[in-house]
């Protein structure tokens, strides 16, 4: 079977050492012509940590990440709402890690280069369409760098892991527009030194009036004590325009949100300021679609079901959909079969996951108590709402995302 992965991000990485592990080989397409580690903290959850475990990288992982102790949730004048113990320390078999985007992607990559042989990885390659007929699919690309028509790539299925900006899903979806609600993002990188127990992972406020999203993603970074620590800024305004992925961000179109965030335990308007880089984001996803497969064409991860980048699922979700599609296209004798049996499994439960991040992500606690206290701050977090409320609130989320304790299972 000649399977042909357009895009090396996490899910398309995934995909193909899923597929090695199963002795399926297969031809990774990647649009840039370097792979360099690039982005800023990324968090991986224990279902994600579950499908990396199976690959054989969790050591490695583990090696270069911080495993997060506890999630901890405070509203905007930095009164304490809510904690729970996560990853192992909450009776996981695995961790629940923070860890730099770009060492994730780099360790990924690395392996697919060992195992696959890098003659299996070409970078450089921008998709411009699919087309199909009864016996196989072809894909075209155009060199990164030239524009140039690059020679066109014959394979029996066609997995479009490209991403967000998919151009294998704009070929069937074409009219499709990203879904922007007034929720923009910037997300920075600041060495810090190690706050609360250092393994914590925090929610500040909520997207109406600001929130952070503050942990850390690499210990001792600097042989003091310091931390590196990720940290992301969300505002909702009805009259906002979307960010730019394509531009750094800048702290004065943020910062003076969080101008009075003066907590015993964080100055956040100096996190900001002593940031060692700021990336600004529109908070997008795209409306759940029917259908992924299209014949010997599918989607797998942010291509399938671009999400809210709020409860760490996206990379968790795109890394379920590689490990469940390689399994069938081991299972199936026609691979079109395996396709259309991947996206009978995973199509419904990623887009109910896309929509609970709109709706009641795990920030929900937050927003709840904004609404219970009259966004000001309150004396007692129990006189508001009980700890068990905000207990299932949380709980609900893990159920909804696939890692409640009681329902991961190995794979």
């Amino acid at each position: 079977m000649k399977i042909a992965v357009v895009g090396a991000g996490i899910a398309g990485l995934g995909l193909a050492l899923s597929l090695k592990r199963k002795g399926v080989s297969c031809e990774v397409y990647e649009a840039v012509p370097e792979v360099r580690e690039l982005g800023v903290g990324i968090t991986l959850l224990p279902h994600a940590m579950r499908e990396l475990a199976a690959l054989g990288v969790q050591d490695q992982l583990e090696a270069v990440g911080i495993e997060n102790l506890e999630s901890v949730f405070f509203n905007r004048y930095g009164q304490f709402i809510y904690s729970e113990p996560r990853g192992r320390h909450a009776g996981y078999a695995l961790p629940e890690l923070g860890i730099h985007r770009g060492k994730l992607h780099r360790i990924l990559y690395d392996e697919a280069l060992l195992r696959l042989g890098a003659g299996h990885v070409h970078t450089g390659h921008r998709c411009v369409g699919v087309d199909q007929d009864e016996v196989g699919a072809t894909v075209h690309f155009a060199d990164t760098v030239s524009g140039a028509l690059r020679p066109p790539v014959h394979a029996d299925v066609v997995i479009a892991c490209d991403g967000v900006h998919s151009a294998i899903r704009r070929q069937y979806y074409p009219g499709e527009k990203m879904a922007f609600a007034g929720i923009n993002t910037w997300r920075g990188v600041t060495r810090h030194k190690p706050i609360l127990t250092g393994k914590s992972y925090m929610r500040v406020g909520s997207i109406a009036t600001g929130k952070m999203v503050i942990y850390p993603i690499v210990d001792n970074i600097d042989g003091d004590g310091l931390q590196l620590v990720n940290w992301m800024a969300e505002i909702q305004r009805e009259a906002d325009t979307m960010n730019d992925w394509n531009q750094p961000g800048k702290a004065a179109d943020f910062a003076s949100i969080f101008a009075d965030w003066r907590f015993p335990w964080l100055d956040v308007p100096a996190l900001i300021a002593n940031a060692e880089q700021i990336l600004e984001y529109p908070m997008v996803d795209k409306d759940p679609v029917p259908q992924w497969t299209f014949g010997r064409v599918t989607f797998i991860g942010d291509a399938a079901h671009p999400m809210y980048p709020r409860g760490s699922n996206g990379s968790a979700q795109g890394l379920i959909d590689a490990r469940t599609l390689a399994e069938q296209l081991v299972l199936a004798a026609d691979p079109r079969d395996a396709l259309k049996a991947y996206e009978d499994l995973r199509l419904e439960p990623a887009s109910k996951v896309v929509m609970t991040n709109r709706t009641v992500p795990p920030d929900f606690i937050n927003i709840k108590v904004d609404e219970l206290s009259g966004g000001k701050p309150f004396d007692n977090i129990d006189d508001l709402i009980s700890q068990h409320e905000l207990r299932a609130i949380s709980e609900n989320y893990k159920k909804v995302a696939g890692f409640s304790l009681d329902s991961l299972k190995p794979v």
